[in-house]
């Protein structure tokens, strides 16, 4: 678990960042009907960082997987926007708009194997040591 937890970090940090770094693009796929393109742009990038962060850090480990769910809900409707005018976006292709919508599935999926608490190991007490009986 850890390994695929690693990688769902660095997955949702460099997702997060690139809301910084390519802000416009994603300003461009926002729904006409959301006021403060920029600003939602913005908010959710620092939504994923923080999750990505989050995942990272044993304490906050279940709440950021828990938050991460709750982003891509939040960010459906903007998936589903695209595939309804994609005649607004030439440069991907139809399939792919497409795609994205199921995609959402396994990606809750594994978000969701972290809001589990982790299982401790059993510390076995050596022959050696008393016991506490």
């Amino acid at each position: 678990m850890r390994l695929g937890r690693a990688i769902m970090a660095v997955l949702y940090i460099a997702a997060g960042a690139s809301h910084f770094i390519v802000t416009r693009a994603y300003v461009h796929i926002m729904p006409d009907y959301l006021p403060a393109h920029r600003e939602i742009v913005l908010l959710s990038g620092a939504a994923e960082l923080a999750g990505g962060v989050g995942l990272l850090v044993p304490q906050t480990r279940r709440t950021a997987a828990w938050g991460i769910i709750l982003l891509l809900i939040a960010v459906f409707p903007a998936n589903l926007w695209m595939v309804q005018h994609a005649d607004r976006y030439p440069n991907i292709p139809v399939w792919a708009l497409w795609l994205r919508l199921p995609l959402q599935l396994p990606l809750l999926w594994w978000a969701w194997q972290y809001t589990k608490p982790e299982a401790t190991p059993l510390r076995l007490e050596s022959p050696t040591e008393p016991s506490a009986a």
